[in-house]
């Protein structure tokens, strides 16, 4: 019998180990997708206990904790942080098979060396040590040095002035650390309101008075520019689905107009000025040579009643079933026949698109890179053991694995860089299991290059990040 999180966690063979400890375990950490708050690394933020590091903004383990009956004061509430944390320790047995269990106990190990189980009996003494070593050895740039994180890309508004990334540039610390241009707000005209509201602010961070249609166009592409020059090469898109109806110049214009005027549009007209303005901003990062990132499929604030008290990113999401093929083959084959496809990345978030996103993207692969097209790695509600194993799976058996460009936190934590530790177990157990099976050759110099290929060096290539 194995014990929990040996050495040998997740790799069921000798292969498997092999592959892991001598290829996969060294390997630096490209984080290519993640929410980290830029001002913490710039601050080189200390927390002052584990709860602001680990419980703060962490909607998984919000669900958890709600799902087992814990009250919303300890939560998000005013509970005092030893309490929350208290709370959450109570909550951790009970996620056995969740990947929560894994996650913590991993993150407890790693950086903190703590290998006992959290649970009611053993928290007082665990939250203890968690805050005696952030006050005295952890701090953000610390984290981020001691996960061997090389380069890492936040998410950012277009209206975001950078100052905490121009901040760390003139202050390096050895992780390269970039915007990510993110203008989701700039589609949302389903809330007229809210939408103005997001108009007058890009129109004061541009500069530019947004009157029109062509005067928007003219804001983001300043705030583009701006982006590039702060050393962004990324784009990222939260996306119901992909939008792709025909519209003409005249007709976007016009719903606009009724838009800046308050007036609500019918469905209709909201998928034209979406269709519009997310092919600008595909152009955009085509002419710029940046990568171009989709999440689609999230059902997003299900619990109004909780969306009105917390407001968004509460923990009360869930997996959407809209129909995306034809969306999406329209939205890529305009791009590609007009030769201004970006680099792109697609992560969908019901498995049950596996199959569709996985062909989709072998569709427009064409020789300017390698893998230029790539099937993204399990996101959100799939990046778990078995999520990670069906996308790998399918990107197997529909695409070239080898040309994968490996895991991504998604998180707010500094201490979620374990995920990657997870995710290339996971691989090599998959690829180890295959060579012991005989399904492939006992090649280890080629498998285990082809391993630190999808950990690190295929994006290091596909983004161009570092030299």
């Amino acid at each position: 019998m194995e014990s929990f999180l040996s050495e040998h966690f997740l790799l069921q063979t000798e292969s498997a180990r092999l592959l892991y400890h001598d290829y996969a375990a060294g390997m630096p950490v490209i984080d290519y997708h993640n929410h980290l708050p830029p001002a913490e690394i710039a601050a080189d933020r200390r927390y002052e206990n584990m709860t602001q590091l680990w419980l703060h903004g962490d909607h998984y383990k919000w669900r958890a904790m709600r799902a087992n009956g814990v009250e919303e004061r300890y939560i998000t509430g005013d509970a005092d942080d030893e309490t929350k944390f208290i709370k959450w320790a109570e909550t951790v047995p009970y996620t056995m098979r969740n990947p929560l269990y894994h996650w913590t106990h991993m993150e407890l190990r790693n950086p903190f060396g703590i290998t006992d189980i959290l649970n009611s009996q053993s928290a007082g003494a665990i939250y203890r040590e968690c805050n005696r070593q952030l006050q005295e050895t952890f701090s953000a740039r610390s984290l981020l040095r001691h996960y061997r994180v090389e380069a890492l890309c936040t998410t950012d508004d277009p209206c975001d002035s950078l100052e905490h990334h121009l901040a760390i540039a003139r202050d390096p610390f050895g992780v390269r650390v970039l915007p990510a241009f993110r203008a989701d707000k700039a589609l949302a005209i389903e809330n007229p309101e809210a939408f103005n509201q997001y108009m007058d602010r890009l129109s004061e961070a541009a500069d530019i008075d947004i009157s029109n249609y062509s005067s928007l166009l003219e804001a983001l592409k300043a705030r583009h520019d701006f982006f590039h020059q702060a050393g962004c090469r990324v784009s990222d898109h939260g996306l119901d689905t992909f939008y792709s109806e025909e519209y003409t110049d005249e007709e976007v214009l016009l719903i606009f107009l009724k838009v800046r005027e308050g007036t609500v549009p019918s469905p209709a007209e909201t998928a034209k000025f979406k269709s519009a303005l997310l092919y600008f901003l595909a152009v955009m990062d085509y002419e710029k040579g940046w990568v171009q990132q989709f999440h689609v499929g999230a059902l997003r604030n299900a619990n109004s009643r909780l969306l009105s008290k917390l407001g968004a990113d509460a923990g009360v999401d869930s997996i959407d079933d809209l129909v995306h093929a034809r969306r999406m083959m329209r939205f890529f084959d305009r791009l590609d026949r007009e030769e201004k496809l970006a680099r792109t990345i697609v992560y969908n978030l019901n498995p049950a698109d596996n199959e569709i996103f996985a062909t989709m993207m072998g569709n427009y692969q064409d020789s300017s890179i390698p893998g230029k097209m790539q099937f993204g790695s399990g996101w959100w509600y799939l990046d778990q053991k078995d999520g990670m194993e069906k996308q790998l799976n399918t990107l197997s058996n529909i695409g070239l694995l080898s040309r994968f460009i490996g895991m991504l936190t998604d998180s707010r934590s500094f201490v979620s860089f374990p995920r990657h530790e997870y995710f290339r177990r996971i691989l090599c157990n998959l690829i180890g299991r295959d060579v012991e099976n005989g399904e492939l050759p006992n090649d280890t110099k080629w498998l285990g290059q082809m391993i630190q290929n999808i950990c690190y060096y295929n994006a290091k290539t596909y983004f161009s990040f570092l030299p």
